[in-house]
């Protein structure tokens, strides 16, 4: 079962496999929102968690694919509850268990080191005795191979570190119910989220990979197959069928299509929860 953690309102999918499994599977495909540990700076390559948008984590519990839970550090840090992150003396554990595996790494480096130049003490003799005799100054008596003593150099840098993919440490986790809304997930019963989320679910039954729209200004991308192998065919904006849309909006919404070649779908439900699609291209004057 896919577990998908609560924070502040916000759906996670932190284990790798589950990540996988949902955008393989069952194409869902979220977007990863977690620094890489040797690259905390940049934004380019982003890692785990995957955060799923609410339609994306509905569509799952609906199915039964997945169980929407919280764990202790998604708790408040009033509550109490949560002592187990702030710890001092995990943290003192963890800041050992570096130190040793520096250490081990460092002593294995430095007898590679030694091995490799054992195996090439010949040459290093050699080489070292025919320098000295281009030199005029007859045989070098010293001549001796390198030796990795203290002067070898292992940057902490360099050091591999194992990164874990999930928790570690069994804890205790809470289920949430998705049906009744609640400040974890305060979406049950909205009407704009029951909106969304029918024409989230219409157009992925469809077979449709659908993402958040946000930053075409839509609600919703819609693309015929996998993101990373299709650019997305429509922008969908969804509307309530009772409020109008003015004018300004459904030129804004034609040229943004056209402009990045994508065609706007204006999408609404009606009270019986049939789905309208009208779709909206701009043809500027002729």
């Amino acid at each position: 079962m896919i577990r998908i953690y609560l924070l502040e309102g916000k759906a996670f999918v932190w284990n790798y496999a589950d990540a996988r499994q949902i955008r393989e599977e069952h194409r869902i495909v979220g977007v990863l929102v977690g620094a890489l540990p040797r690259k905390p700076r940049q934004n380019v390559r982003l890692g785990l968690p995957l955060e799923l948008i609410p339609e994306e984590a509905r569509l799952l519990l609906e199915k039964g694919l997945a169980t929407l839970v919280r764990s202790p550090t998604s708790q408040s840090l009033g509550d109490g509850k949560n002592q187990d992150i702030l710890c001092p003396e995990k943290a003192v554990a963890y800041e050992k268990e570096l130190e040793e595996n520096y250490q081990e790494q460092l002593r294995l480096s430095a007898e590679q080191k030694k091995t490799i130049l054992e195996s090439l003490a010949d040459h290093i003799t050699q080489g070292r005795a025919k320098k000295w005799q281009q030199k005029g100054e007859g045989e070098d008596p010293l001549v001796q191979p390198a030796e990795s003593g203290s002067c070898f150099v292992f940057p902490r840098e360099s050091m591999m570190i194992q990164l874990p993919t999930e928790r570690t440490q069994i804890t205790q986790e809470e289920k949430i119910d998705w049906h009744v809304a609640s400040q974890l997930w305060p979406y049950a019963g909205q009407e704009l989220h029951e909106m969304r989320y029918r024409i989230f679910q219409d157009l992925w039954e469809r077979g449709y990979y659908v993402t958040t729209g946000s930053k075409f200004g839509g609600d919703f991308l819609v693309y015929p197959g996998d993101p990373m192998r299709f650019h997305a065919h429509y922008i969908a904006l969804c509307f309530s069928k009772d409020v109008p849309i003015s004018l300004c909006d459904i030129i804004s919404a034609g040229r943004l299509g056209t402009n990045v070649k994508k065609t706007v779908l204006l999408c609404s439900v009606d009270q019986e929860g049939t789905i309208a699609y009208t779709s909206l291209q701009w043809s500027g004057m002729q």
